[in-house]
């Protein structure tokens, strides 16, 4: 795996010498409402890999203080990526872990006259907020004494009122140019259900008051998130300050990564789902974690991915074909190569005994001798790809099979193609060919050059098969789509399904087997892939123009 090298690293080596902490402590904080794309994926990947650089820890705590849309299927499914991507936390806890604690704070923060219980409207509270120009008002709630915000906020605690009726509110200050220090709002009203608590509380924290909290609670040293909480990370440290916390955590923030092409959104996800544009998180066209597993993604190509986009404090794009770059590097030695046809044309060869079977032998993998062999089967009867057929050569750079051409079939013998029959629109729907004993396995290749090499399937001991070919869910915004909304932008293409067929060593394969199909790319057999209807999902093509090397 590539070597970590990025400012946090350097700022966690620093903090261990300088002894102000003596142990790395990192936590993946996910909200439990929705499925992780490969951008929560960078987040855990660098949580766990900076850690492990100095045998540190990294904690998994779910941020379930907003039971409205949270659940146990998000739960299981969250640690079930974390598991895939051979990560195991240290701890496993739940901010609802931390909600009486987390209550008395706030009972610390009002009897010190540094909360209070405000009545205003969330309409009202962003009028009286003000703007980055304009210093925000003091609500006519904020001098409430001590003795009647403990009093209300014990009856909020208690269900008195309505939800939106009050909430609780820091005592900072409105004219602060930060506008997250302008009095933020600690605690709200929902009656709700929560999927742990169930109806103990109807009080429930905020992110900003409890996820500092939460990070001194488990003693937490070093917080990462995305850049768009950098103006957060004072009113945290507000927070842990003023609520006298014995463990002092800091925020460090990075840059979020962009890749092109990709919805890297959970409220645009969710639509996507709800909206039946997709037949659920796992469609392989998803960039949800299940998404890209089921598609054939491995954990080690995505986290040698990450890795290379490195951490800065600005945010940056890379090209989505970067990821494939990294599958192709994983997979090149590990996958066996058996031949499929996904756009068939049928051969028949005329000089070779009806009714034989020939058992051929193949390498798994030709970069890989230790993957052994396997035999294959040849007929007089194949299926090649249509793309490998043209009835006149019309060029030099044609390296394939043409009437009254020679081309060599992979790991059996030289064919050449004599004449063909053609359905009533003039499409070729059998080539005609012979075959030259003498060139079995290649053999002849000194005494005259095919147009090149193709691979076949044998007809009679092939399996159907089905192939889902994918493109990308949707384009990124042009000057065209300008204005255009994301939905408008979904690549109506995205999804093309392909009969063709497979040799028969696969009649017993597994889902989540990887396969590389020889000039088709990379497959993965799909979770609904049965021995009566195998399904293979294309991952990559076989080549990039992409190289970590030159390309930055």
């Amino acid at each position: 795996m590539a070597e970590i090298n990025n400012f946090i690293k350097t700022i966690m080596e620093k903090d261990l010498k300088d002894g102000k902490v003596n142990q790395i402590v990192t936590r993946f904080p996910p909200e439990p409402n929705a499925y992780l794309h490969i951008g929560h994926a960078r987040a855990i990947i660098n949580d766990f890999e900076l850690a492990k650089c100095f045998n540190g820890k990294t904690n998994l705590r779910f941020d379930d203080t907003n039971p409205v849309n949270e659940g146990e299927e998000y739960v299981n499914a969250i640690i079930e990526d974390l598991k895939w991507l051979g990560y195991t936390p240290d701890l496993i806890c739940f901010g609802s872990d931390y909600f009486e604690k987390t209550y008395e704070k706030a009972i610390l923060l009002i009897k010190k006259g540094l909360a209070y219980v405000d009545d205003l409207s969330q309409d009202d509270m962003t009028k009286y907020r003000g703007t980055l120009t304009e210093p925000g008002i003091n609500s006519p709630f904020r001098n409430r004494t001590i003795e009647e915000n403990l009093n209300l906020f014990e009856r909020m605690r208690n269900g008195e009122f309505k939800d939106g009726e009050k909430t609780l509110r820091a005592k900072i200050d409105m004219s602060s140019p930060n506008i997250n220090m302008r009095d933020p709002v600690m605690y709200r009203i929902l009656h709700v259900s929560h999927h742990r608590t169930k109806d103990k509380w109807c009080i429930y924290p905020m992110y900003d008051f409890a996820h500092p909290l939460q990070d001194a609670f488990e003693g937490v040293t070093h917080s990462l998130c995305s850049i768009e909480y950098d103006n957060h990370r004072p009113l945290y440290d507000w927070f842990v300050e003023k609520c006298e916390m014995e463990h002092v955590p800091h925020q460090y923030e990075w840059g979020r990564l962009n890749i092109t092409n990709t919805i890297m959104s959970k409220r645009y996800l969710r639509q996507l789902v709800e909206g039946n544009y997709v037949i659920g998180y796992d469609d392989p066209r998803m960039p949800t974690l299940v998404g890209l597993k089921r598609k054939g993604f491995t954990p080690e190509a995505i986290k040698e991915f990450i890795l290379y986009t490195g951490l800065s404090r600005i945010n940056s794009t890379t090209d989505a074909e970067n990821l494939d770059y990294f599958l192709r590097e994983d997979l090149k030695l590990k996958a066996i190569r058996p031949n499929a046809i996904i756009n068939p044309l049928k051969v028949v060869i005329d000089n070779y005994p009806e009714n034989q079977i020939e058992w051929l032998d193949a390498s798994n993998n030709m970069e890989n001798e230790q993957l052994g062999t396997r035999k294959i089967a040849f007929g007089k009867y194949l299926y090649i790809e249509q793309d490998d057929f043209m009835e006149e050569k019309i060029n030099k750079k044609w390296k394939r099979l043409s009437l009254g051409l020679e081309v060599r079939l992979m790991h059996a013998y030289f064919i050449k193609a004599n004449s063909v029959e053609k359905d009533e629109n003039g499409n070729v729907t059998l080539v005609h060919c012979t075959y030259d004993p003498k060139t079995k396995s290649g053999s002849g290749f000194d005494e005259r050059k095919p147009n090149g090499t193709i691979h076949f399937v044998e007809a009679t001991t092939s399996l159907k098969a089905t192939f889902n070919l994918f493109n990308p869910l949707i384009f990124d915004e042009t000057e065209e789509t300008k204005g255009q909304s994301f939905i408008e932008r979904l690549n109506k293409n995205s999804w093309e399904i392909k009969h063709g067929y497979v040799e028969s060593s696969l009649a017993d394969c597994k889902e989540g087997t990887h396969y590389q199909f020889v000039r088709n790319g990379y497959f993965c057999v799909d979770k609904d892939s049965k021995k009566s209807n195998l399904i293979f999902n294309r991952t990559c093509g076989l080549k990039s123009s992409f190289n970590p090397n030159t390309n930055n």
